[in-house]
């Protein structure tokens, strides 16, 4: 039976985001690699994570595991914008509760691409 995708996609889990984490193969959008972020952070899959930041600008470490218990609720893009053939800009509201409290994590993230991969730059977080 098909996994659904953490990222709330239509497509199970191994047709979507598990291309990416678990199959390799580099995200064809901004959008696409914020998606499989996502879901690598409800999976823990902080290698996934930390490969996918831009190298010049990625942490050492994540320590994920050192993080309080997440139950991570939805993912929902708002905007997806290439600006040019190397960068973009993507929009989003993460939903996650730590210790019952529900929480909301809105930020615009910027992506560049270097040949044929998306990374994560960084982002500014809106205080909603």
């Amino acid at each position: 039976m098909p996994t659904p995708c953490p990222c709330g996609a239509s497509a199970d889990y191994a047709r979507c985001c598990g291309r990416y984490l678990d199959a390799c193969l580099p995200a064809p959008t901004a959008e696409a690699l914020m998606r499989s972020r996502y879901s690598a952070f409800t999976l823990g899959r902080e290698d996934y994570l930390l490969a996918t930041w831009h190298p010049d600008l990625r942490p050492t470490d994540l320590n994920l595991a050192n993080d309080p218990p997440t139950k991570w609720l939805g993912l929902q893009i708002k905007r997806h914008t290439q600006t040019d053939e190397t960068r973009a800009i993507v929009e989003f509201v993460a939903r996650y509760k730590i210790g019952g409290r529900a929480h909301r994590l809105h930020e615009t993230s910027r992506f560049v691409r270097l040949e044929e991969h998306w990374f994560y730059t960084d982002g500014d977080i809106h205080q909603d």
